[in-house]
């Protein structure tokens, strides 16, 4: 049949004329599929799975796995290889026995081709260590958080690939009512294998759920099926999603960008700098990002092509092989070598290159002026001739339109006078910042700033009042004192409403309560554990009273390990020990001989004492030669 497209209206029109239509089965289809499994963790899978599966960083992803190598739970992190030893494949191969059973082995041992251009591969994959891998349930309590959670991931993943391939039926039935045919697809798993163990992630959950698993009946050609609902939905082709941190690391590692070492590092960069911040997992590019890739783009164009970092790469692995030398490449890069190098390509460059230029992003044009994102020192904004407007931090360059842009050239521009602060006779203020709208309480005097306070979620400059600044900028507000006399404040932050007793401190139940939580209200919202509490900052085991340190003494779980305390000095374990044979003696020792070490020395203060000295050298140096260079002076004369 021709395919015709149906609005909404249109849509639920046929669903309802075709419910009770006689339905019948045109065509089946069936096929059979075999799944394989996933190779073991290099670094960059690790990193993209670590993304997807527990929402981590690349960065995090590598600091935990570090802190995991450094204790003897897997081998080296950062690697390029999918191959494993064959000591740890009849580990993988007995886990898999033990847990399951033969039948859930693969027929021969599995290795995996390493698909990464000029991978290196001086390490195995990643995967448990040892020649028995310990199971995640046997590290349970011995781990941190984090760490359990990544060694489990690698523990699955290493497993899984020594096991059998997953077996299934993909079917296709196709349904016909009156002139109108119908598709549906299912897929039934037979045998699920290594499914058991592992199931990669996606870098598109969403997209992954048209494909899900979805039973179908059996249904034969001719039969006759009955329509109990008919629901119309509406399907949209979206643009690509943008980079997440484990998409943007598989692209890296498929344009031979970076190595296994570097990934991280690659990433935490662009977000230090300001070229992308995140919207939940996506990493979104700012103007400061286009200003940069525009300015290269037109005038040094072979330095953000991708193949010239892929081939720099390659020249880098050919010094490391020793088959090239470094200083000659540096040179030739820098200064030089029948081509153009980097130095004199920026003499030639320094001049033709404008700064407004460059900082300049056009939207179009309003009667006539062209309407432009500029990036400035403190952030980018909105220009149309004389007028400007700022534009908010955490906006996406894609939010702003010409349209949107106008609106915000129309909102009302510079401070704007609520009246005046009766206690103070300043006036009050209400402005909008880089950080969105504020209220403020006179004008800055010489170097003092005034006083500023962030309107509450839902706020705007248009509907904020006098009386609403004052209680704005009366935050913190004093709610009481407690029975101890600590002073209980509720105050306002970047993350909303909250109180705060010293150092504890807790979150509102809405922004508005700032305003109206009383003493008692806030005692007993006070009292509720904090949320988001990380495993282990429990006691692992409570040792008991110290009548020579008079505290009670614990043995916590940290993010480098299990140690004991007093609540004042923190004191580890010696490596190797059993966390459940410490006695209360055995920390009391440890803490006191953590004590007496006294504090660690910063590692900066002897860098900047080695500084003195070499600087001090340096000057006695040049002392010296100027002696030399006199007595040579005076014995010319002489």
């Amino acid at each position: 049949p021709d395919v015709v497209l149906v609005d909404g209206a249109q849509a639920k029109s046929l669903a309802a004329s075709l419910k009770d239509a006689p339905w019948t089965v045109q065509e089946t289809e069936e096929k059979t599929f075999t799944q394989h499994p996933a190779a073991p963790f290099t670094t960059s899978t690790l990193q993209q799975e670590g993304s997807r599966k527990l929402r981590f960083s690349a960065r995090r992803t590598m600091q935990v796995a570090q802190r995991l190598y450094e204790n003897g739970y897997i081998t080296y992190m950062r690697t390029d290889s999918t191959t494993l030893s064959e000591q740890a494949i009849a580990a993988a191969r007995g886990a898999a026995k033990t847990l399951y059973d033969e039948s859930y082995l693969s027929p021969k041992p599995r290795q995996f081709r390493t698909k990464v251009k000029n991978a290196q591969e001086a390490h195995e994959a990643i995967r448990p260590s040892g020649d028995r891998f310990r199971t995640p349930s046997e590290l349970e309590g011995e781990l941190e958080h984090d760490a359990f959670r990544l060694y489990e991931l690698i523990w699955k993943r290493t497993v899984a690939s020594q096991m059998a391939e997953a077996r299934g039926r993909r079917m296709t039935v196709r349904l016909a009512a009156q002139d109108a045919l119908f598709q549906a697809t299912g897929k039934v798993i037979d045998f699920p294998g290594f499914l058991r163990v592992y199931v990669e992630g996606s870098d598109d959950p969403e997209g992954d759920l048209a494909d899900r698993d979805t039973l179908l009946p059996d249904m034969a050609k001719g039969d006759s099926i009955r329509c109990n609902e008919l629901e119309p939905k509406e399907h949209k082709t979206l643009p690509p999603a943008r980079f997440t941190e484990a998409s943007l690391v598989k692209e890296l590692e498929a344009n031979g960008i970076g190595r296994p070492s570097t990934y991280a590092s690659i990433i935490d960069t662009i977000q230090r700098r300001e070229y992308t911040f995140k919207k939940g997992s996506a990493l979104v590019p700012t103007f400061l990002a286009f200003a940069v890739v525009s300015l290269l783009e037109n005038h040094f164009p072979e330095l953000v092509d991708s193949q010239f970092t892929a081939r720099m790469e390659d020249d880098l692995d050919a010094i490391s092989r020793g088959e090239s030398e470094s200083l000659p490449y540096l040179k030739a890069f820098y200064f030089g070598n029948g081509e153009p190098g980097l130095r004199p390509q920026l003499d030639k460059k320094s001049d033709d290159i404008d700064p407004r230029t460059v900082c300049s992003i056009p939207l179009g044009e309003d009667n006539g002026q062209p309407v432009i994102v500029r990036v400035g020192r403190y952030g980018p904004f909105l220009q149309r001739g004389e007028d400007t407007a700022p534009i908010q931090d955490g906006t996406a360059p894609d939010e702003i339109s010409l349209e949107k842009a106008l609106e915000l050239l129309a909102l009302p521009q510079g401070p704007q006078e609520l009246g005046t602060d009766p206690e103070t006779g300043l006036p009050v203020y209400v402005r909008e910042g880089r950080f969105g709208p504020y209220v403020q309480l006179g004008e800055a005097e010489g170097k003092k700033k005034p006083k500023t306070q962030s309107l509450l979620k839902g706020m705007t400059s248009a509907s904020v009042d006098l009386e609403t600044a004052l209680k704005l900028l009366n935050l913190p507000r004093v709610v009481g004192v407690d029975e101890n006399g600590v002073e209980v404040q509720a105050a306002y932050g970047r993350y909303g409403a909250y109180l705060k007793r010293g150092d504890d401190t807790r979150s509102l139940d809405s922004d508005e309560q700032v305003f109206s939580v009383t003493l008692p209200q806030a005692l007993e919202i006070l009292k509720r554990p904090k949320k988001g509490r990380r495993r282990g900052s429990e006691p692992l085991k409570v040792l008991g009273k110290s009548e020579a340190l008079d505290a009670e003494v614990k043995l916590m779980q940290g993010p480098y390990g299990i140690y004991v305390t007093d609540g004042n000095i923190n004191a580890g374990i010696p490596k190797g020990a059993d966390p459940d044979s410490v006695t209360l003696e055995q920390a009391v020792t440890l803490i006191q001989e953590r004590a007496a070490r006294g504090p660690v020395k910063k590692k900066r203060g002897a860098r900047k004492t080695a500084k003195k000295k070499t600087s001090k050298k340096k000057a006695a140096k040049k002392k010296t030669a100027k002696k030399k260079s006199a007595k040579k002076k005076s014995s010319k004369k002489a």
